[in-house]
């Protein structure tokens, strides 16, 4: 009696909420659904292309702020220090509006939505890089330093031949979750006008008023994208691992 109760609720609730249901919006068999799916699809382009730009930098300013913060110097630790905490600090939506509307006055030149997007994008998670690359670097063995001093080799050299190759192995998972995150933040652009995938829903929902079919939508394009990256990190992860073994 119970179970049929609430099987009847269920489908007093199912058929309440599909007669509010709009799914024509993104119907791909109708002319007007297909090209609400082209116009949402479209900003698949720019959340790529921000999100990679983004990484690229992030890991290369990473790289340059970690480096200091394994200096015996204090001063230099001081600066790696310094800067990961006020990074880390600020939210990445405020420094998004902060680059975009603020930086402007202070340089006194414009800066395009995309590359604003990629300067916040990239400053905040440079962060959180340097970290990645501070821990896998002071988990080499000590003994790969006084190997490669055996041998002659400077500084630069140590790090560019013996030491980095294998820490970035090391890291490697984190540096593909930091390319997850990336792709997920980079709908926070949509605020300043950045034409991604997250923008262009923003944008169908105020035409069509279905938030609902839209923003669905929007949530299956990420975890698409997301899935697919994931499992190309992993291929490559599994691939080092296997170089590494022979």
């Amino acid at each position: 009696m119970n179970k049929a109760i609430l099987l009847a609720l269920v489908t007093l609730i199912l058929s309440g909420c599909t007669d509010k249901w709009g799914w024509y919006v993104v119907d791909p068999s109708t002319k007007s659904g297909l090209l609400n799916l082209k116009f949402l699809i479209s900003g698949l382009y720019y959340t790529i292309l921000l999100s990679l730009t983004a990484i690229i930098i992030s890991v290369v300013v990473g790289l340059l702020v970690a480096l200091p913060g394994l200096s015996a110097n204090k001063y230099l630790r001081a600066f790696n220090r310094t800067y990961v905490e006020l990074v880390r600090a600020v939210p990445i939506l405020v420094l998004i509006l902060w680059v975009y509307y603020g930086l402007p006055q202070l340089s006194g030149v414009a800066i395009p939505v995309f590359w604003a997007g990629v300067i916040a994008l990239a400053l905040s998670d440079s962060a959180f890089q340097a970290e990645i690359f501070r821990a896998g670097i002071q988990s080499i063995d000590k003994g790969q330093y006084e190997a490669s001093h055996t041998v002659s080799l400077n500084y630069t050299d140590t790090m560019r031949f013996i030491i980095l190759p294998q820490a970035i192995r090391r890291i490697l998972p984190a540096l593909g979750n930091q390319l997850v995150y990336m792709l997920k933040m980079s709908s926070l652009v949509s605020v300043i006008g950045m034409q991604e995938l997250t923008r262009k829903a923003d944008e169908l929902v105020v035409t069509e008023y279905r938030p609902l079919e839209i923003y669905t939508v929007l949530l299956l394009e990420y975890l698409a994208l997301i899935l697919v990256v994931s499992y190309f990190v992993r291929m490559f992860e599994k691939r080092m691992r296997t170089d590494e073994r022979n």
